[in-house]
C-alpha cells in the first residue's frame, strides 16, 4: 500500500525532474534547436516472451494486430492486421463479425478521423476508410506519410518521414505547410483544444506546430526513446518512453512536462479511457498492460492484467470501458470487461 508521504514525496521527485527537464530544452524551436539535440535509431517494441500466465479477459484467434482503435457511434473494434497491409472492422469488437480490408499497401499507422472515419497513412498517401461501409478515399501525399489528425476547423494534418507536417483542405490542396527545425520525423500527431503537436521518435521530442505562422513552436525532448502518443480530454500529451521506462504527461497548452513516472518495463502501446480516466499502457517485455490514474499529479496504478503475447497495440470502448489488446505475433485478440476490473 501507497503512504499518503510516499505518494507526497514521489510527486516531489517528479515534479522536480519535470522542472530540470524543462529548463535544460524550453525556448526550443525551429529557429532555436535543442543544444543538446540527439538523433536515435528507433526501435521496435521489446520482443515479448512465451506467455506464462493466461491473459486476462477472453482471448480469441485473430490475426497479427499493429493498431487498433474503436468506434463508439458504429460500436466497430477496427485493427490494422497482417503486417499493416489489412484492416479488420469487428462489429462490436467480436472477431466472428469481421470484414478484412485489403489496403494494397503497407500502412504506417491507424488513427481515428471524424464522423466515424480512420485515417491510414502510408507512402504516398493518407487513406480514409468508412468504418461503418467500409468506403475509402485517398488523399494523395507527395512523401512517405508516418501520422495524420483531423482538426476542427475540418482540415488534415499529416506527418511525414522528414519532419514535415501538411495541412489539407477539404479540397485535398495543402493550405499549410511546417518543416525544418528540429523536427526529424513526424512520427504521430495529437490535435488538442490547444493546437496539434507532433512527435519525433528519432530526436526523442514532441514539439507544438504554430500552423497560423507555419512555424514550429516549443520542443522539449521526451525522455530516451519515444514510442507512441495520444492526447485526452483535457488536452494533455501522453508519452510512452519505451528506452527509459517511463510514461510521461505533457500539457499542450504551453508545452511542459507536468508528470513522468517509471512502469516497470519498456511501454509501448498507450490509450485513455475518458469515462475512468485511465492511461493504459502495455509492457510488451512483460506481456501485461498497466492502468494509471492522473489526477493526483503523478500517475499512479490502479491496475494491471496479463496480456497475450507481444501486446504492441491498445485501444478502450469509450462507452463500455472494455479494454481491447491486440498481439501482433497473431497469439490472439484480447478484450477485458470494464466490469471484471
Amino acid at each position: 500500500m501507497r503512504t499518503s508521504s510516499a505518494r507526497t514525496a514521489r510527486a516531489a521527485v517528479a515534479s522536480a525532474l519535470a522542472v530540470v527537464i524543462v529548463l535544460s530544452v524550453s525556448g526550443c524551436s525551429s529557429d532555436d534547436a535543442p543544444q543538446d539535440e540527439i538523433s536515435v535509431e528507433p526501435l521496435p517494441a521489446a520482443q515479448s516472451p512465451v506467455t506464462s500466465v493466461t491473459p486476462a479477459g477472453t482471448v480469441t484467434e485473430f490475426a497479427p494486430v499493429n493498431a487498433l482503435t474503436f468506434d463508439p457511434v458504429t460500436r466497430t473494434l477496427v485493427a490494422l492486421t497482417d503486417g499493416s497491409t489489412t484492416v479488420s472492422l469487428l462489429r462490436d469488437g467480436d472477431p466472428a463479425d469481421t470484414r478484412v480490408i485489403d489496403l494494397g499497401s503497407t500502412a504506417a499507422s491507424l488513427v481515428a478521423g471524424r464522423d466515424s472515419t480512420v485515417l491510414i497513412p502510408m507512402d504516398g498517401s493518407v487513406a480514409r476508410l468508412d468504418v461503418a461501409d467500409g468506403n475509402r478515399t485517398d488523399l494523395d501525399v507527395d512523401s512517405n506519410a508516418l501520422s495524420a489528425a483531423d482538426l476542427p476547423d475540418g482540415t488534415t494534418a499529416v506527418g511525414d518521414d522528414t519532419g514535415k507536417v501538411r495541412v489539407f483542405g477539404a479540397d485535398g490542396q495543402v493550405v499549410t505547410t511546417v518543416s525544418g527545425g528540429s523536427v526529424t520525423s513526424a512520427d504521430a500527431l495529437a490535435s488538442t483544444p490547444d493546437g496539434v503537436s507532433v512527435l519525433d521518435r528519432r530526436q526523442t521530442s514532441v514539439t507544438d506546430l504554430d500552423l497560423d505562422n507555419g512555424t514550429l513552436g516549443v520542443a522539449l525532448r521526451a525522455g530516451e526513446g519515444a514510442a507512441e502518443m495520444t492526447s485526452d480530454e483535457y488536452g494533455r500529451l501522453l508519452v510512452t518512453d519505451s528506452t527509459g521506462t517511463e510514461l510521461l504527461v505533457f500539457t499542450s497548452h504551453d508545452l511542459l512536462m507536468r508528470q513522468r513516472f517509471p512502469v516497470g518495463s519498456q511501454p509501448w502501446a498507450v490509450a485513455y479511457d475518458e469515462q475512468s480516466g485511465v492511461v493504459w499502457v502495455t509492457l510488451p517485455a512483460v506481456n501485461e498492460v498497466a492502468g494509471y490514474t492522473l489526477d493526483t499529479g503523478i500517475p499512479v496504478e490502479v491496475d494491471r492484467f496479463a496480456t497475450v503475447r507481444q501486446p504492441d497495440s491498445v485501444t478502450v470502448d469509450a462507452d463500455t470501458g472494455d479494454l481491447y489488446v491486440g498481439s501482433a505475433t497473431g497469439d490472439g485478440l484480447q478484450r477485458i470487461p470494464a466490469a471484471a476490473r
